[in-house]
């Protein structure tokens, strides 16, 4: 791969070189992760009110979020590319600008089509938000800051699928189903005017030509594996028509990697896995993933239909999660730099992964304090892994590649959240079929709850492939 230099334009844009201007920097693009986080979990609890507005019924509003889906799968990928050639400011604010009209014109929808339309439009900005915003803390916040400014932005994209359908609740009950759209226009207006003066325009001096045909070939793999992963987890079609989708995805995905060893500018640069740090981190991040997107599903679900509680109830004990995460914030950066990332991802890992198989432990019976206590440690270590992940992947890799790093790094995050969700309902389904079961019951939730941490356990073996000093300046153990 040719090495193209990397220009900060001359614009109105301050340097990122104090602890109060990466924070802004981080804040703003926290801002739009936590609005595009919390749109993808609010619109689930509006579904049937919507059906019923529009007169269809309710299965068939799942394309409310199908459409959104496939739509961040399709352009996710181009993220990098596209920043490159028209600049990390100018890409960043027009996504805002997309999710946020979306918004509006989802609330203001007559049809399931102009529904369906719109959330195409969300998802085309969304798709550009989360890996435009992480590239741009990449390029302009120094190294050694950069775990504090990864967590800035990484809280809010854990707290917003947890607090979102409890707020779809209020909403619907209180007021109205559009008023889950129009929550985004203030946060998105407020990103686009916030992100002129403090977001850094960053790009390639050297254009290279986009990849068209990489770009079909991944999108056509990600959307199949994707909307695949979603139609298994509902099981509202055929296994054939499912198995049909997943292996389109498959041969796409097979077809894309023989172009990448061709292609001079692949769209997902296969190359990138060849650096250690960002291949232990892909692979170890995405087990993690897997029980990551399967707690916001499989939790408040065990609540509601294996304790009894109302919705209301499932979703304290599920906030408790999200606020072990808020606080890791504050002790992220101490803890990586007394223990190095090597250290924190065996250790922090294990003792995450236990936590998440205890709730295979809980039952109605139990007072409520001890879950509270078990959920925000949960909560507080998974946050502290992720930002782990998120950060050491970046170690080695050198700013011409960053945009490319990115793209590939966030298409398999978003990837292994949906995952996460096939893995939890195929695991229930198979365990109601052993123990021949109509509906789930608690020892069903109990087995998927082991089993998703077996999984993640995987990771810890992977994450010890590190080298003792790996991210060290990042963790700033050389200042």
């Amino acid at each position: 791969m040719s090495a193209a230099s990397v220009i900060v334009e001359s614009t109105p844009a301050p340097k990122v070189t104090s602890a109060r201007d990466f924070r802004l920097t981080a804040l703003i693009i926290a801002s739009a992760l936590f609005m595009e986080q919390l749109d993808g979990t609010v619109l689930a609890t509006a579904l049937p009110d919507m059906a019923h507005t529009f007169g269809v019924a309710p299965l068939r509003m799942n394309v409310a979020l199908t459409s959104y889906l496939l739509s961040l799968a399709v352009f996710i990928p181009a993220s990098g590319q596209v920043a490159d050639r028209f600049g990390s400011r100018s890409v960043f604010r027009t996504a805002i600008v997309l999710f946020t009209l979306g918004s509006v014109l989802c609330g203001q929808s007559t049809s399931v089509a102009m529904l369906v339309a719109s959330r195409v439009l969300q998802g085309i900005g969304g798709a550009m938000m989360l890996p435009v915003g992480r590239l741009i803390l990449l390029r302009t916040v120094a190294k050694q800051d950069l775990v504090r400014a990864m967590t800035w932005v990484l809280v809010p994209g854990m707290v917003g699928p947890v607090i979102g359908p409890p707020l779809g609740g209020v909403f619907v009950t209180y007021l109205s189903w559009h008023w889950i759209f129009y929550i985004n226009v203030p946060i998105g207006i407020a990103g686009f005017l916030l992100a002129g003066p403090y977001i850094a325009q960053v790009r390639e001096a050297v254009r290279r030509r986009f990849d068209w045909a990489g770009f079909g070939l991944s999108g056509a793999c990600l959307g199949g594996l994707m909307f695949g992963f979603e139609m298994a987890s509902r099981g509202a079609s055929s296994f054939a028509l499912t198995a049909l989708v997943l292996a389109l995805g498959t041969a796409s995905g097979a077809a894309y990697i023989r172009h990448a060893r061709t292609a001079e500018n692949p769209i997902l640069d296969l190359r990138l896995m060849r650096n250690r740090n960002f291949s232990i981190s892909v692979w170890a991040g995405s087990l993690t993933r897997i029980s990551g997107g399967a707690l916001p599903f499989l939790l408040p679900m065990m609540m509601q239909l294996g304790f009894g509680v109302s919705a209301a109830q499932s979703g304290l004990i599920t906030f408790s999660s999200a606020a072990g995460a808020v606080v890791m914030k504050a002790v992220c950066a101490p803890i990586l730099r007394a223990f190095g990332f090597r250290k924190t991802l065996l250790w922090n890992g294990i003792l995450a992964t236990v936590l998440i198989m205890s709730a295979a432990l809980f039952r109605p019976g139990w007072p409520w304090l001890p879950i509270y206590i078990l959920m925000f440690a949960g909560g507080f270590l998974q946050s502290l892994q992720f930002t782990a992940y998120n950060v050491v992947a970046y170690t080695d890799i050198t700013r011409p590649l960053m945009s490319a790093a990115t793209s590939f790094y966030t298409t398999f995050q978003q990837l292994m959240l949906s995952a996460g969700i096939c893995a939890a309902a195929a695991v229930l389904a198979a365990s109601m079929a052993v123990q021949h079961h109509a509906a789930a019951e608690l020892s069903d939730f109990s087995v998927a709850w082991v089993v998703l941490g077996l999984v993640t356990m995987i990771a810890v073996p992977i994450c010890a492939r590190l080298a003792g000093n790996a991210g060290d300046e990042m963790a700033g153990r050389h200042e």
